[in-house]
């Protein structure tokens, strides 16, 4: 059954699957500079852009994405091409790293005035934030909520494919309009361009709102986002979608 899955997504789906095995279990030592952490922490790395869309926080995390990624994958392979739906997984993941990495930056410069403004030092949270230099220590702000949450934003990386594949999804939603899917909260099945913007709006008040109980909402959004410009603006030249 693995076999008959079009190349380009069984291939991805193979990579997560390694990179998750081996950094989890034989080199955990390389979890934290494969992850993506805010563009101005001392943590980050270029390579990181990349690399993140391989990275999961757990067994559950990467086991929906990867399913997801089954679901929605491989009719999108077939219609759109190899190399169109390769530009749109890793568009889509550029994507979600800009849009939660522009409200990091919003949120940081705002840490960043308040801390200023009480004469706390802005530089010791940075060069604490250092994982080359100190381990992860969140008590050494425990006591100010502004300085550790400057702290938790520099050192919290973001993991995950999920970015790339709600751009999948959101391709798939966009060229398949009608097309009805269920999900395991909603026990209707509910046509996809109905469902999507429903899930998009909750995504983007969990990310303003601060609840998001740690996941990156944003990041799906903006993965979203991409995936919709660029299936919007292929599907006028796919001929199967006239």
């Amino acid at each position: 059954m693995f076999n008959s899955i079009p190349p380009i997504t069984r291939n991805i789906i193979i990579i997560n699957i390694i990179v998750f095995i081996a950094v989890g279990f034989i080199f955990p030592q390389f979890y934290a500079s494969l992850s993506a952490f805010y563009p101005f922490s001392p943590n980050f790395r270029s390579w990181q852009i990349i690399t993140h869309m391989f990275m999961h926080g757990g067994f559950a995390h990467i086991l929906f994405n990867m399913l997801t990624l089954w679901s929605f994958g491989p009719v999108l392979e077939q219609a759109l091409g190899e190399k169109k739906y390769l530009i749109l997984y890793f568009l889509s993941g550029l994507g979600a790293f800009f849009l939660f990495n522009l409200w990091n930056f919003y949120e940081v410069q705002q840490l960043t005035s308040e801390l200023i403004n009480a004469n706390i030092n802005v530089s010791d949270i940075f060069m604490k934030a250092d994982f080359s230099k100190f381990n992860f220590n969140p008590i050494f702000y425990s006591n100010n909520e502004q300085a550790l949450n400057l702290y938790m934003a520099l050192t919290t990386p973001m993991v995950g494919a999920s970015g790339a594949i709600f751009g999948v999804v959101a391709a798939f939603a966009t060229l398949y309009p009608d097309a009805r899917i269920g999900i395991m909260f909603i026990p209707i099945p509910m046509k996809v361009k109905y469902l999507l913007p429903i899930i998009i709006v909750g995504s983007v008040w969990l990310g303003i709102s601060g609840n998001g109980g740690g996941v990156a909402h944003l990041a799906h959004v903006g993965g979203a986002l991409v995936g919709w410009l660029l299936a919007r603006s292929w599907k006028k030249h796919l001929h199967r979608f006239n």
